[in-house]
Formats: C-alpha cells, sequence, structure tokens
C-alpha cells in the first residue's frame, strides 16, 4: 500500500513550474479563482492541511493556525510575510519560509522603470497621445526631468537598494543611502554614501524605497518626510503600501509639495479605481508588478514549492524564516 501523501492548500494558482512539483508530491487544494479567499474560504481550504502555499494576501494569524493545530509549514510565494504572525507560528511549532534572492534583479530593474517613466512623464505622454492631443512638436512640450548626474536617495540598503545603486552607475549618479543597517565595505564598493534619512529627503532628486514592512517603517513617509523633499523630486516605491501615507501623498502630490511619484505598491492594495491618487497627471500607478517576469515568477513558483515540500519531508528548506522550529523539532 502506497504511503498517504500529505495534503496542501495552494491559496491561488501560480506558475506550472511550481504548481507541478506540488501536485506530484501531494493531495493539492487549488483555489482557483482570480481574487484570493475571503477569511472564511481560507479557512475551509486550510481545513485538515499538513501545509499551506500562500501570497500576500493571505492572513495567516494565530487564530487561524489554532483551528489547524497539524499544519508543519507556511511556504509565502513572495520576499515578504507580513501577512504571517510569525512569532505565533514559531509559538505552534509552524515553518515560515519565503522566496528571497529570485526577484532581486528584477525587481530592481521594475524601480528603475517606475523612476524613468515618471521622470519623462511617460504614461502623460501615452495618453497624450490617445487622447488625440498630438499636433506637433512643441519645444516645452511635457517636459521631464534629467537622470543623469542627478542625486538618488536608497531607503532600505539590502539586496535589492544594493541593485538600484548599481544601475545608476550608468547614469553617472551621486547615491545616497538610508539604512539602520549599515555596511560601509558595500557602500564604499558601490560609490554610495550613507545619510540620515531627513538629510536623504533634503538632498535627493529621486527617492526609491526598498524598505520591509515592519512596525518601524509603517507610514515611514509622512507629510513631514514629504515637505523635507525638493519641489520637484519624485518618489517611486516599490517596496510595501503602508510604508508611505497615501493621504498625505495625495495632497503633496496635489499641492505640487513634491514633483512625482511612481507606485508598484499601494495602501490600500489595491488602489480602487475612483482614488484620486489614479487621476493626478504626475503619479503613475501600476498594479504591484515588480516582479511579474516569466522567468521570476517560474522561480518564485519552484521556490516555493521546494520550500512547502522540504519542510514536509523533514528536511531543512532553502529558505525559511524562523529557523528554530525545526532546531527545536529536530531536537
Amino acid at each position: 500500500m502506497a504511503p498517504t501523501k500529505p495534503t496542501v492548500a495552494v491559496t491561488r494558482k501560480i506558475p506550472e513550474a511550481g504548481l507541478v512539483m506540488v501536485r506530484e508530491a501531494t493531495e493539492t487544494r487549488l483555489w482557483e479563482e482570480e481574487l484570493p479567499p475571503s477569511p472564511e474560504q481560507l479557512a475551509a481550504l486550510l481545513r485538515g492541511c499538513d501545509g499551506a502555499l500562500t501570497l500576500l494576501t493571505d492572513d495567516i494569524t494565530g487564530d487561524v493556525l489554532d483551528r489547524e493545530p497539524q499544519l508543519k509549514v507556511v511556504s509565502n510565494f513572495a520576499v515578504g510575510y507580513d501577512n504571517v504572525d510569525v512569532p505565533a507560528a514559531t509559538a505552534r511549532g509552524v515553518a515560515v519560509c519565503n522566496t528571497p534572492d529570485v526577484l532581486t534583479e528584477t525587481t530592481a530593474d521594475f524601480a528603475w522603470a517606475l523612476l524613468m517613466a515618471a521622470a519623462r512623464r511617460v504614461v502623460e505622454g501615452v495618453d497624450y497621445v490617445r487622447a488625440g492631443k498630438w499636433k506637433t512638436w512643441g519645444p516645452t512640450l511635457l517636459l521631464g526631468r534629467d537622470l543623469t548626474g542627478a542625486t538618488l536617495g536608497i531607503v532600505g540598503f539590502g539586496r535589492i537598494g544594493r541593485e538600484v545603486a548599481k544601475r545608476a552607475r550608468g547614469f553617472d549618479m551621486r547615491v545616497l543611502a538610508y539604512d539602520t543597517y549599515q555596511d560601509p565595505e558595500v557602500a564604499r564598493s558601490l560609490g554610495v554614501t550613507y545619510r540620515p534619512l531627513d538629510e536623504l529627503l533634503r538632498e535627493a532628486d529621486f527617492v526609491t524605497l526598498h524598505v520591509a514592512l515592519t512596525p518601524e517603517t509603517q507610514q515611514l513617509i509622512g507629510a513631514r518626510e514629504l515637505k523635507l523633499m525638493k519641489r520637484e523630486a519624485i518618489l517611486v516605491n516599490a517596496a510595501r503600501g503602508p510604508v508611505v501615507d497615501t493621504d498625505a501623498l495625495t495632497d503633496a502630490l496635489r499641492d505640487g509639495t513634491i514633483g512625482g511619484a511612481a507606485l508598484d505598491v499601494t495602501d490600500p492594495e489595491p488602489l480602487p479605481a475612483d482614488h484620486p491618487l489614479v487621476f493626478l497627471p504626475n503619479a503613475v500607478v501600476v498594479p504591484h508588478m515588480a516582479s511579474a517576469t516569466v522567468a521570476t515568477r517560474d522561480r518564485m513558483a519552484e521556490t516555493a514549492a521546494r520550500n512547502l515540500l522540504a519542510v514536509l519531508r523533514g528536511e531543512q528548506p532553502p529558505h525559511i524564516v524562523n529557523p528554530e522550529v525545526l532546531e527545536r523539532a529536530n531536537g
């Protein structure tokens, strides 16, 4: 008689590169709808499962874990894991895994796409043509900002922030960085100067955010911080939506406190189609797509699947947020 396969929940349809791995090794319950499951639907999906492959939209709280004491692993299809109560999971012996490294370069590339789109008013130009307004070339039409020789401020100088800094060298930019942890050797190798946050905001022509979402970074950029920035400065957020105070940013863009913003993430997310930010000409808002390349999403799916299956087999997963759970289990 063949051994019983573990039962796992996959809370959204992920790329086949990872999904096929999960299906071959487990009894898989897949949520196939486009929208994420509601809390009630998530509870039903997780019932009796040994593992779960989740997204940032799935709140895995202590209460959720208490209802499923047999759950061994929550494998997030994301670098972030702020949707999971990690201390609660650790206390209950549940491994929490994520997918770092695989989307670093892709996210840095997209942060630059956002920065350049805002600086050179690309979206406004597309809208201008589509609206039939393009009648002739004009000397003052849609004037933007130069990147070459400008000052770039990187808030959060981890993996992604460092890749952003590497790309800035091609534009001969002066690069400043803010991070609570400083690595002088890395900064020196990349030609980057650390600055306190307030100083960085005052000096930078472009500010790009790459911090994790923590209690300390919640609304890190609010009305006070926006007023410190140059009036022509552009803010890019490719981190997490709640790092920025949405209402304060809307006001700052509307009254000209700063020049523009380009957002891959928002708060709330998704941003309602009738939100004022959507209609501001100096705001570029896209639907959380920084890692959206075929190769990157395949790698994320494979990594999330490997993490999930490794824990279920009693093995060390490639990436685990709370390794003490496995250390404790292994004695």
